[in-house]
């Protein structure tokens, strides 16, 4: 058996994840719900209205989320940006590309904004594993193959 290399299985993780965010914000956008409005919700039976009518207190989300899909737009764009650092080519020749930090920092926020709309609710779920992997690479000291190639050349300048 050879070593278990974690920012190797932490790309494909994220790579998913943020397919999976993309994907959800596109559907977010057409089905737009706040998935923690039962929190101080109230659960309405009439002739009218069925379901939990969300409390006062998710004004501000329902305004960001449900109004204006602000939130999955901006979770589709981190996602966009999270598949190009883990998958486009030529990012493997920029200096962010190194970074396994930024992913994290990138992969929180994905986690933390898709976990607002119910469509986004998996991707943060995912994300927060690519994160927790990543995080555990940094902590083995762990160094990317393809990393090595782009640093820079001493006496070069």
């Amino acid at each position: 058996m050879g070593i278990f290399i974690w920012h190797e299985w932490a790309r494909f993780v994220a790579v998913f994840a943020s397919v999976y965010g993309v994907w959800a914000g596109f559907w977010g956008l057409f089905f737009r719900k706040f998935f923690w409005d039962f929190v101080g919700g109230v659960r309405m039976n009439t002739a009218t209205q069925k379901g939990i009518i969300p409390g006062a207190n998710a004004a501000p989300f329902l305004a960001i989320i449900v109004t204006v899909p602000l939130i999955q737009i901006l979770s589709m764009i981190i996602g966009v940006v999270i598949l190009l650092m883990e998958c486009a080519p030529f990012m493997k020749k920029l200096p962010i590309y190194r970074s396994l930090v930024l992913r994290v920092i990138l992969l929180l926020t994905q986690a933390f904004l898709t976990v607002l709309f119910y469509q986004g609710t998996n991707a943060a779920l995912y994300s927060l594993i690519a994160a927790i992997g990543y995080t555990r690479a940094v902590m083995k000291g762990e160094v990317m193959e393809e990393a090595k190639e782009n640093r820079g050349k001493t006496g070069a300048a």
